[in-house]
């Protein structure tokens, strides 16, 4: 089977498009990803690494969609977020299109409609209402963030989470800010019926165990 085969046909269309083959870490990532294992995705800026995280819940949430949160995405860096809402577009917009034309020639259904959020230090009040009122089912945040949300009302949008994301492993691993992440992402596997899948993404970080 190749590194695609797991996927629906319009994610893999979508892809072979754009991309034509997968790089060597987005196809061991999702070979882990898809048999439900925790992943590190160690390489260097260019090589996929948001895709290898991302893909495999966005083709699941396109497959399956989910009602709330779904895939939780934490950064330790506010303006890397902003970058990674921008860039989630390319994909979800470009696969929901391959379906629609798919669906058109009776190949596939219609695609829902997937949501993105951003929850930040940088939050307005009614920004983060809205969270909590329809929480999207990719959440964006850093590990402040998420500590906020599961010690308020926030913290019932979470229990549905199935994915967490967490980016730039190199700058939270060994230090304070990462063992307070660690305690908050065993306080959120505490809400769910099933831990989280984690997958971990550096293109530097030593040593990878």
């Amino acid at each position: 089977m190749t590194a695609l085969g797991p996927f629906t046909e319009p994610t893999r269309r979508w892809f072979q498009a754009s991309f034509g083959q997968p790089t060597a870490a987005q196809a061991g990532a999702w070979d882990a990803v898809a048999r439900g294992k925790n992943a590190l995705v160690v390489a260097p800026t260019g090589s996929g690494k948001t895709l290898s995280a991302f893909l495999w819940s966005i083709d699941r949430l396109f497959a399956e969609p989910t009602a709330g949160t779904s895939v939780l995405y934490i950064s330790p860096l506010k303006a890397l977020g902003v970058d990674i809402e921008r860039n989630l577009r390319s994909p979800l917009v470009g696969i929901a299109h391959t379906a629609r034309r798919l669906a058109a020639e009776g190949a596939a259904e219609e695609p829902p409609e997937i949501t993105v959020g951003v929850r930040t230090g940088d939050s307005t009040p009614k920004e983060r209402r809205d969270l909590v009122r329809k929480p999207p089912q990719i959440l964006i945040t850093t590990p402040e963030s998420l500590y906020l949300m599961l010690t308020s009302q926030a913290r019932s949008t979470l229990a549905g989470i199935k994915t967490v994301i967490i980016d730039e492993v190199h700058a939270l691993a060994g230090t304070k800010r990462g063992a307070h992440l660690a305690v908050s992402l065993e306080r959120l596997n505490n809400l769910l019926e099933t831990p989280a899948q984690r997958i971990g993404l550096s293109a530097t970080v030593e040593p990878r165990e």
